[in-house]
């Protein structure tokens, strides 16, 4: 009995994205992270950046799962720090992927029972998947492996704080748009 290799190697590659549409939309996300986060940031000194990179990661986990989220974090600190020049620290790489994860989980796992309760769910997701990819693991790294001061890294709060309003209110107004909406259940399918 003979097997296709190459359709088996394809359709494993899937079982995360479920569709070549999804893996696509995952790239676009991975895309829009890098750029958001190595090229458009704020970086204030060396041990501050902000900006929007945690956006991609947390709209791929909460429009299409924790898994696709994660897989959006990992490959796009990977992929951003070799474009940018920078080592990869897995810890940071950790909490990128936490990011992706925690927002896709918790929107639909979590809080699967404040369906109706449209902003509060995205809000609660961005929330979490900071406190806890940004402020604690991605912080942890920094400590760790480039001797970041404490005081240093008690400024990331108030700016993730900031950065996860203003995410939640952006996921909140693309959900809201029926136009995007529908195309997104397009690619779903």
């Amino acid at each position: 009995m003979s097997t296709n290799n190459r359709s088996t190697a394809v359709n494993s590659g899937l079982r995360v994205f479920g569709s070549v549409r999804i893996m696509i939309l995952a790239a676009l996300f991975t895309a829009m992270s890098i750029v958001f986060d190595k090229f458009l940031a704020v970086n204030i000194g060396d041990s501050i950046r902000i900006g929007l990179g945690g956006l991609p990661l947390q709209m791929a986990g909460i429009m299409l799962g924790p898994a696709v989220g994660a897989a959006v974090g990992g490959v796009s600190d990977i992929i951003g720090c070799l474009l940018k020049g920078y080592s990869i620290n897995p810890v940071i790489t950790l909490g990128a992927i936490s990011v992706g994860f925690i927002s896709g989980l918790m929107f639909h796992k979590g809080l699967a029972s404040m369906d109706k309760a449209l902003l509060p769910r995205i809000a609660l997701s961005t929330v979490t998947a900071h406190m806890v990819g940004s402020m604690l693991i991605k912080s942890i790294g920094m400590f760790l492996y480039f001797h970041t001061p404490m005081q240093t890294l008690v400024l990331r709060v108030p700016i993730y704080i900031v950065t996860a309003a203003i995410e939640t209110a952006i996921i909140y107004f693309l959900m809201r748009n029926k136009a995007f909406m529908n195309e997104l259940e397009r690619v779903r399918r």
